[in-house]
């Protein structure tokens, strides 16, 4: 869907557009994002340097090389206002690589939503993650759900139940199940391979 790999046979639409052949930055151009299992930050640079970074590359603002780059105002007001929403407010200036691994997870997802998408592709979001993290990872998705369409891959069940309007089961590569999430947890043949029989009680 991101782009990453070419389709070995259909279509891939968005917004009712064919998108099958475009790039991976022009699918983020048309309001497609994504995250990645393993983070991807730029660890040397701040939390508000990584932020305008992806603000820049959406807006096209010119950087230019003959004034300072802290020029740029709208770019950087709208670093500190992803920052904030995705609960970083008061580490602008931290580096990255010193950010706790939780941080440096929402610091990816601010990546993603410093494009501006539609949809935001998340790839285990909740992974390494302690239970305080998790949590924080967990209430954070659930407020963007309110105005982008969120489409996440999880092994964490409580998370995906506590997010998901409708979720589709793979096993060994094939979907087993697509429904709501309380069909979900009756599917006999999902209980078996992710849920384990004590779900069925």
């Amino acid at each position: 869907l991101s782009g990453s790999l070419s389709c070995d046979s259909g279509i891939v639409m968005f917004r009712n557009e064919d998108i099958t052949n475009l790039s991976q930055h022009l699918r983020v151009k048309a309001g497609l994002a994504r995250s990645y299992q393993i983070t991807s930050i730029f660890r040397r640079f701040s939390v508000l340097d990584n932020l305008a970074l992806a603000v820049q590359a959406r807006s096209g603002s010119s950087l230019s090389f003959w004034k300072p780059v802290a020029s740029e105002r709208a770019l950087f007001d709208e670093a500190r206002a992803v920052a904030a929403e995705v609960g970083l407010a008061g580490k602008e200036e931290t580096p990255a690589a010193a950010l706790a691994h939780g941080e440096q997870r929402a610091l990816e997802l601010g990546l993603a939503l410093a494009t501006n998408p539609k949809l935001v592709l998340l790839d285990e979001p909740t992974a390494g993650m302690g239970p305080e993290e998790s949590q924080r990872m967990i209430d954070l998705v659930n407020r963007l759900r309110s105005r982008l369409t969120v489409l996440l891959v999880e092994h964490d069940m409580d998370a995906v139940f506590r997010l998901a309007d409708r979720i589709s089961v793979l096993v060994n590569g094939r979907v087993i199940a697509t429904d709501r999430p309380l069909e979900i947890r009756r599917n006999a043949e999902v209980i078996r391979a992710y849920l384990g029989e004590e779900a069925a009680a």
